[in-house]
């Protein structure tokens, strides 16, 4: 017996070669072909006789075939010319480049024809109709006559492929007891049951049919989400820190009173909410998102300093060599005055060149290295989504059971925080420090890319002859891909050494993510300490450079980016005293996201005006393919993500009114 869990394969025609075409759309079992939901419908749903048929209006006819040939124009192209007839009279069929028709619509077949009608000459005729074959017994037709789904497709998995196979899968299934929510639940939530969904997305009778099984759908795709981030809560609240902490409020304000400036108000706030989950009986989980510059490291830093004085370690992973080096810098310069014995950890250092230490700082080595983390109070993971969830795991068992921090400085909408990230407490740094200065930022569409490069050479040579002051030139990634092709190295390269002719007499260096570490660590470190003038690279260096003499940015083709990606690279500049400029190249004449930039400079709005104009699954750039995407909902319905919030609380706090769920391990609480 089949159900929503069974295998596409299950289903009739269904081989391998299309089970890997299906992979491709993220469709596996039965319940993921229902997910998969149609980007539009082609309105068919006007039958009606020849006879009555009027240009230009868009209609369904069933009619036998009289004739059909394949004839060439004066061109060469090839037509296939046909007549049909019912009992109000006959019609002219024209497809293009279809020989293969004359086999399937031979005179004599039943067919259903829908279309857009208008003229051959001066005859009125159909052109290239959708066809369905109608046979002796009479059956409601699929790809005419109706609300015609059209869907996300893949090469060689035609949107008639998938109709076909809907078909055959709904009809395979007994969904009548599959709802997994009580009737008095949908009542109250508004919701249609979930055959009636399934139906009513598939094989609609009208647009607004077809838009409340859509949000039904949707709404099980959000309950997953708010299931398995409070399943996640509940089971890490079970855990039982490992090493008890007590907060010596009076050193730790000793500690905040020695900084070099005042916190900002929401970094006193999260660092109180961060030293009172320090206290309690179960490890703290908690999110520190902030904008680019808004002082996380500080923050961590007095939670390291809480850690410290119970006698405890704190170990600290980021993403790369150089960002963890800047964590240790900061560190040091932080902590070292009070005592606190602070490590880098990378690949090369060895145990026995480590000794007893109090702050552990490196990148995914830290896992592999064998040190000893014997007492460990806190784990700090910098920029999360950067690390395999397999990665984050090994770090925190290694550590015994400590507290976890993961921190971020890609601002996530509101709603995408509080649904995907539901199990982790959130703490959010609103306001930038004293002496932050906004980037000054321009769009620079194609026909001002000339004038541009000249203002460029000439702010350069001003401010690198004078104020040392360097540059840095992003191209982008050519694939949506995670990681960097050959091809984006041969992008980049290629821009490389176009702007060597334009940039003369300046020191050009080159990053790109096919770079060996020890070579890209190299090319950083030139531009650290000023032996390079001019940086040219990938978005690789997205995340975490602190290079206070860089003032201007240059991000070519910044359309591909999303507004969020953009906003982190825009922060890598302004981070000195010095004025700073962000330019952003563009092929496209006017882009409204583009010139947003030009106005905004909080990340957080950004995201939520990303959010709106481009959809979910395109926020975050390329390189954050960690964040969630949506299949069938939207971060924007702000009303059915409360709805399943709510409902995935009620379950929680209620599961006996919930007995299909309540009972589900959490392996098992996948909604379909």
């Amino acid at each position: 017996m089949m159900d929503l869990n069974s295998p596409i394969t299950n289903l009739p025609k269904v081989g391998p070669i299309l089970t890997r075409k299906f992979e491709k759309l993220g469709v596996a079992s039965i319940g993921d072909l229902f997910y998969h939901v149609p980007n539009r419908y082609i309105d068919y749903s006007l039958i009606t006789t020849i006879s009555r048929l009027h240009p230009d209006e868009t209609a369904t006819i069933h009619a036998k075939i009289i004739s059909i040939k394949n004839i060439y124009s004066k061109r060469g192209l090839k037509m296939q010319i046909g007549s049909v007839e019912d009992a109000t009279g006959k019609i002219a069929v024209i497809w293009f480049n279809q020989p293969f028709l004359i086999k399937t619509l031979y005179p004599g077949r039943s067919v259903s024809l829908s279309g857009k009608v208008g003229f051959f000459g001066r005859k009125l005729c159909m052109t290239s109709p959708d066809y369905e074959l109608l046979g002796d017994v009479e059956k409601p037709t699929v790809h005419t006559g109706r609300l015609v789904p059209v869907y996300p497709e893949t090469s060689g998995l035609s949107s008639k492929w998938i109709r076909t196979l809907m078909l055959s899968a709904f009809g395979s299934l007994n969904l009548d007891s599959s709802d997994f929510l009580p009737e008095k639940v949908l009542t109250k939530l508004d919701l249609v049951n979930l055959k009636d969904a399934i139906q009513k997305v598939h094989f609609p009778k009208n647009l607004k049919e077809a838009g409340g099984g859509v949000e039904r759908l949707a709404f099980n795709e959000l309950l997953n989400l708010e299931l398995t981030s409070l399943r996640r809560k509940i089971n890490w609240k079970k855990n039982k820190v490992a090493n008890k902490l007590i907060i010596n409020k009076s050193e730790v304000n000793k500690f905040l009173d020695s900084l070099p400036f005042k916190l900002t108000n929401s970094q006193v706030t999260a660092t109180a909410e961060i030293l009172a989950d320090l206290t309690k009986d179960y490890p703290m989980n908690r999110l520190l998102e902030g904008d680019v510059g808004s002082g996380k490291t500080v923050v961590a830093a007095a939670a390291s300093f809480a850690v410290f004085l119970n006698g405890f370690q704190t170990i600290i992973m980021a993403p790369t060599q150089i960002l963890a080096l800047q964590h240790y810098q900061t560190f040091k310069k932080l902590l070292t005055p009070f005592g606190v014995k602070i490590s880098l950890v990378t690949s090369d250092v060895k145990k026995a060149d480590l000794g007893r230490q109090d702050v552990f700082i490196g990148t995914h080595s830290l896992i592999h290295n064998k040190v000893d983390f014997d007492r460990v109070g806190l784990v700090v993971i910098d920029e999360q989504h950067r690390f395999g969830v397999e990665q984050r795991k090994h770090l925190v068992k290694k550590s015994g059971t400590p507290h976890v921090l993961t921190m971020t400085a890609t601002p996530i909408p509101r709603t995408v925080a509080l649904t995907s990230y539901g199990d982790l407490d959130l703490s959010v740094l609103t306001e930038m420090p004293e002496g932050r200065q906004k980037v000054t930022t321009w769009f620079v569409p194609e026909t001002k890319r000339d004038g541009a490069y000249v203002w460029i050479k000439t702010q350069i040579k001003n401010q690198i002859k004078n104020n040392k002051s360097q540059a840095f030139i992003v191209c982008p990634l050519i694939e949506d891909s995670e990681f960097e092709t050959m091809a984006d190295v041969k992008s980049v390269t290629t821009e490389f050494e176009k702007l060597k002719k334009i940039l003369v007499g300046f020191r050009l260096g080159l990053l790109h993510g096919r770079l060996k570490p020890p070579e890209k660590d190299s090319v950083l470190r030139g531009f650290v300490d000023r032996k390079t003038d001019v940086l040219v690279t990938t978005p690789v260096v997205e995340v975490g450079l602190d290079i206070p003499n860089a003032t201007i940015m240059v991000i070519e083709a910044a359309e591909r980016f999303g507004l969020a990606q953009l906003h982190q690279l825009r922060g890598r500049v302004g981070r000195g005293m010095a004025k700073s400029y962000c330019l952003l190249f563009s092929n496209i004449k006017y882009s409204k996201r583009l010139r947003a930039m030009e106005k905004m400079h909080s990340g957080f709005e950004l995201a939520e005006l990303d959010l709106a104009l481009r959809g979910p699954g395109e926020i975050f750039g390329t390189a954050q393919s960690g964040f969630p995407e949506l299949k069938v909902a939207s971060w924007n319905n702000y009303a059915l993500i409360k709805k399943a919030k709510d409902t995935a609380l009620d379950i929680v706090k209620n599961p006996s009114g919930y007995p299909k769920i309540g009972r589900m391990s959490d392996s098992e609480a996948n909604l379909g």
